[in-house]
């Protein structure tokens, strides 16, 4: 269906976009996609057998590691479909319902991402300020009550998403910049007042992912304090590395989504190839290298993979 400007006419579809001016080589990256997808599903999924069959591994970062495999998961499975068969099939038209759908799994899944990420931050504050009592303070049951309030979190602060965007009429060009919605995409097509989702969606960010990341700061300043009164350049060293593993998920995570939020609401007129590009890299780099970076960090999980797959 083209896009229209006829304010008479309401959208049934919209139509998805997968790199402009790349059309000819749409196999290649197709077969680019399907790599990484295929490394994402396994590493992740490598990193969930492991934790689950080995018993040394039930410890409170290994159970946040299992969520962040989890949640990266269901990404793909949100994301994959869609920016799969466009490049595939050329399979462009994409429902309303269908879009609202997928818009609020990527940010609900995003959002619970962000919450893990910071509940990740205060296990490592607790293990470096205060090791004689991780075990009595990161429970089993503590913890699942964690991942519970993550969930109803992201599905109370993402779920009015959709529900307000269904109450508009969408009747201005229906082409979309990705291979899958997001909210600030899709707004801009309805054709009505969309100041209160522009302000919802803004404040949104602003108090879970701004401030999960501004309380990851927090943490990671009273790290750096509790490492430094340490006497032993040896305990001073293994503290700081039990911690790289997690900051380099948290910049994987935080530098595109900051930086494509910046770009939707200030760069709008730029070149639509390098939104394109980040776009992906927010959804896909993350899941990929997070089970890399923590294979290769965790002296325990590297031994457990060598151990199950060359022995």
């Amino acid at each position: 269906m083209a896009a229209v400007n006829d304010t008479t006419f309401t959208h049934a579809v919209f139509l998805l976009t997968g790199m402009p001016g790349q059309e000819d080589v749409y196999l290649w990256i197709a077969v680019f996609f399907c790599t990484l997808y295929v490394i994402l599903i396994v590493g992740n999924s490598v990193i969930l057998f492991i934790i689950k069959t080995d018993s040394v591994l039930h410890e409170p970062m290994y159970i946040f590691l299992s969520m962040l495999a989890v949640i990266d998961l269901c990404l793909s499975i949100a994301t994959g479909p869609t920016i799969l068969g466009m490049f595939i099939f050329n399979s462009r038209e994409i429902s309303l319902d269908t879009c609202f759908a997928q818009m609020f799994f990527i940010h609900f899944l995003q959002n619970v991402e962000s919450s893990v990420l910071l509940l990740m931050a205060f296990d490592r504050f607790v293990a470096i300020s205060n090791p004689l009592r991780y075990a009595s303070i990161l429970t089993l049951p503590r913890i699942a009550n964690m991942g519970l309030v993550c969930v109803l979190r992201g599905v109370a602060v993402i779920l009015p998403l959709p529900l307000l965007l269904q109450r508009y009429r969408y009747c201005r060009a229906n082409v979309l910049s990705y291979s899958y919605c997001l909210h600030q995409e899709v707004m801009n097509m309805a054709c009505a007042d969309i100041t209160v989702n522009s302000l919802y969606g803004l404040v949104i960010t602003i108090v879970t992912v701004g401030l999960d990341s501004l309380l990851i700061f927090v943490s990671y300043v009273m790290i750096l304090k509790t490492v430094l009164s340490i006497a032993s350049r040896t305990e001073f060293l293994v503290a700081l590395n039990t911690c790289v593993s997690h900051l380099c998920a948290v910049l994987l995570f935080y530098t595109p989504e900051f930086t494509l939020t910046l770009m939707h609401r200030f760069a709008k007129d730029s070149s639509p190839l390098p939104h394109v590009v980040l776009g992906y890299i927010y959804l896909l780099v993350p899941p990929l290298m997070n089970p890399i970076v923590y294979s290769v960090k965790s002296k325990h999980l590297r031994a457990r993979i060598i151990r199950v797959f060359f022995k």
